[in-house]
């Protein structure tokens, strides 16, 4: 994958080394809930913790610093999270509307209090509707590569556009539609959530090039590592892995296949359009 020397907006906000902070107001009870509702459901965990914190007190919020970072994982982060930015833009700008970044890609150790309540590091990445802020713990990139299988760079960049993709959702009102529908099932809200942010991550593998001057691009074996990766967080994947058995009326996210064929459309259309799934008759 080609991104070093890429642009860096310095959208970062670098909580590392503050140390992890306590259970607090979500309770050990809800951390486990979350980490079972990652691992064995897929279920993502701004979720869990919006419904476990819905009458737990609010933590002071932990401020890192902002800007530009010095060490290469961060700056990865902050190439590929402003590359997304830039497409969307385009993007935004074509449709006659505004983009708006998140509020913040944050890079943190272990856990870190959000506007969704306290992020663990033991649930993957995520994204927060409520503050508007992608969450990574860059220890993450190690169990994606030695418990997912999915190694490399382009494997990494497919999660931060994914998670940025669900930041479009939120700004384009499909959140909210996805909510109406129902939060779990083969054919539910959520999957059809997850499933469209698979397809705008790879809308912007399919721009990047072209937005970047060239400066960030990913050849046909990137994609294969990307693919690979949304194969692997795929609901059937997770739960014989974890269960032995697939049960798709529990499906969040969608299977190994569909997530596979939503990034694939996005890539090879470059089309928001064509990442309707709330629309699909077939997901």
């Amino acid at each position: 994958m080609r991104w070093l020397g890429g642009q860096q907006s310095g959208n970062i906000e670098d909580r590392r080394g503050l140390g992890p902070v306590g259970v607090g107001g979500l309770g050990a009870g809800g951390v486990v809930l979350a980490l079972i509702g990652y691992f064995v459901f897929g279920i993502d965990p701004s979720t869990t913790m919006s419904v476990v914190n819905g009458a737990a007190p609010a933590q002071q919020e932990q401020q890192g610093v902002r800007g530009k970072v010095a060490d290469q994982q961060g700056q990865f982060v902050d190439v590929v999270a402003t590359s997304v930015d830039q497409v969307w833009t385009q993007i935004f700008r074509q449709r006659g509307e505004t983009y708006r970044p998140p509020a913040a890609e944050v890079l943190y150790d272990q856990s870190t209090v959000t506007g969704c309540g306290l992020g663990q590091s033991a649930m993957g990445p995520f994204y927060c509707p409520q503050d508007q802020k992608v969450y990574l713990d860059l220890a993450f990139w190690q169990e994606l590569e030695t418990r997912f299988g999915a190694q490399g760079e382009a494997a990494r960049a497919y999660v931060i556009a994914h998670e940025m993709g669900h930041h479009v959702q939120n700004l384009l009102g499909e959140m909210d539609q996805a909510q109406r529908m129902g939060a779990r099932g083969a054919a539910s809200g959520s999957v059809r959530l997850e499933l469209q942010a698979d397809c705008y991550a790879g809308v912007w593998v399919a721009h990047a090039p072209e937005v970047s001057g060239g400066q960030v691009a990913l050849d046909p074996k990137d994609v294969e590592d990307g693919l690979r990766a949304a194969a692997a967080v795929g609901d059937d994947t997770l739960q014989k892995e974890t269960s032995g058995r697939v049960v798709p009326d529990s499906f969040t996210h969608g299977t190994s296949a569909q997530r596979m064929r939503w990034f694939r459309n996005g890539v090879t259309t470059g089309d928001p359009a064509a990442c309707d799934t709330f629309n699909a008759a077939q997901l």
